[in-house]
């Protein structure tokens, strides 16, 4: 028996968006550059998409060209901390229309620095400290407002992590085809199912697990994807290969999207990207043919 498991779907009321995660523990796996580019292909076919970045590194911040630290300028953290009532003495004036950057035909709600200071500063609060980020979801209607949030996390297992799996609906999980990766993806499905065991929230469907950056040269990264496929068992919907592509690289160093490219040497990765924005969008239907 495989670790992957999924539990009874939730039924929402028809017209609600849904929030999408791209979550490892491992870092090195290209799990901001799938958050980027999938959140393109969402929005070309219209839908409306807001991005929240999690990470305290910012690297989807980053990629959209935006950089808090020098503006000085409120983040998610502020809206978290401006959430709890508990945290007044630390509120400061911010909505978080007033947080959110458009950048093209999508919103996001950057991240800076100070994030990494979130467990510390919620440590002492009564209120449920998992749920903070499904709590401001909620309140501030954001699914009303977009049809798909797409969130980047941190390479960790901690409370950002905890906060971004209660929030979701659906994950996307991007892993290298390695020791490391398979050992990363056990402990990523302990945690869903811990989260499962506290009883507060359904845990988010896993969509996908997408095999990035992958050497197609080296033979170990083919026998390290096999023995994953078998871990993850049979059920686990498992993409085609993202192969390590020069195209790639040089997007993100432009912060651009591979949408943003009309040359033929883009045309694959923009396939792939699709398709990844179609498993999200079918999955969409899906869940709101059965309410």
């Amino acid at each position: 028996m495989g670790i992957f498991f999924n539990k009874n779907k939730e039924k929402r009321p028809v017209g609600k968006g849904k929030v999408v995660s791209f979550l490892n523990q491992k870092g090195g796996v290209g799990k901001t550059t799938m958050a980027f580019n999938t959140a393109h292909a969402l929005a070309q076919d219209g839908s409306r998409v807001l991005c929240i970045d999690m990470d305290p590194q910012a690297n989807l911040s980053y990629l959209f060209d935006i950089d808090v630290s020098e503006t000085g300028a409120p983040s998610i953290f502020q809206l978290l901390v401006n959430s709890v009532r508990e945290l007044k003495a630390l509120h400061r004036p911010a909505l978080w229309t007033d947080v959110v950057c458009k950048v093209g035909n999508i919103d996001i709600i950057p991240a800076g620095q100070e994030l990494s200071g979130f467990e510390l500063t919620v440590s002492a609060i009564s209120a449920p400290r998992p749920l903070l980020l499904k709590k401001f979801i909620e309140i501030n209607a954001l699914k009303t407002v977009y049809d798909y949030i797409v969130i980047d996390g941190p390479p960790t297992l901690g409370l950002i992590v905890v906060n971004i799996l209660c929030a979701s609906d659906g994950a996307m999980v991007p892993f290298r085809p390695d020791e490391f990766s398979h050992k990363g993806l056990k402990h990523f499905y302990q945690v869903l199912e811990d989260i499962d065991d506290m009883g507060i929230v359904e845990i988010p469907e896993i969509l996908a697990h997408v095999p990035n950056l992958v050497d197609s040269r080296r033979k170990q990264e083919g026998t390290d994807l096999e023995r994953i496929s078998t871990t993850l068992g049979e059920e686990a919907t498992i993409v085609d290969p993202f192969l390590n592509r020069a195209q790639l690289v040089k997007s993100q160093a432009q912060k651009k999207s591979v949408f943003d490219y009309s040359s033929k040497e883009f045309l694959p990765l923009q396939s792939k990207f699709s398709e990844m924005a179609t498993i999200i969008t079918d999955w969409s239907k899906e869940h709101r043919s059965e309410c």
